[in-house]
């Protein structure tokens, strides 16, 4: 129980005593983890968001040219992005966490909807677990579109890029 009370006080995220029963130590940290990082990115606090990160941690958006190391590239955008204390905000509502067989590395999906218009997302990635703090390796964050309109969604991306060229 101290390790869950440590967890709480580290990333002021409240886990149920439920959620700690039901989630193995590691589990917990992680849910802790990307749920600080999501507040840290909805305060805009630029310092918390990036500390989740590993040293060579890659952040996936939602444009297909959006690949962006942690340094300094990811660094730099967060830092003008968060000036004004304003990020962006998701709220998760459900992760699945699996491990691999060492326990030192862990992949994650959770769906996500933008605060700001009501859109749809899955954030998934890779943490690994560095000196004892699980750190972000990848995020992706992409669009969730149902299969029914793909081919719509489709033609719209193909006309946006035709246009860019």
């Amino acid at each position: 129980m101290k390790k869950f009370i440590l967890l709480m006080m580290t990333f002021g995220v409240m886990i149920s005593p439920a959620m700690a029963q039901d989630h193995s130590a590691d589990e917990v940290a992680i849910i802790a983890v990307l749920d600080d990082f999501h507040d840290a990115a909805a305060k805009g606090d630029n310092q918390r968001y990036l500390g989740h990160f590993s040293e060579n941690g890659v952040f996936l958006g939602t444009d297909e040219w959006e690949r962006w190391p942690l340094k300094p590239e990811f660094t730099d955008y967060v830092g003008k992005r968060f000036k004004n204390g304003v990020g962006w905000v998701y709220k998760s509502e459900n992760k699945k966490i699996e491990f691999s067989k060492e326990g030192t590395v862990a992949w994650f999906d959770e769906a996500s909807v933008s605060q700001r218009n009501g859109s749809r997302f899955r954030g998934s990635g890779v943490l690994e677990k560095i000196d004892g703090t699980w750190k972000v390796a990848q995020y992706v964050l992409s669009f969730l579109v149902y299969n029914e309109i793909g081919d719509e969604v489709g033609k719209i991306i193909a006309t946006e890029k035709a246009k860019r060229q």
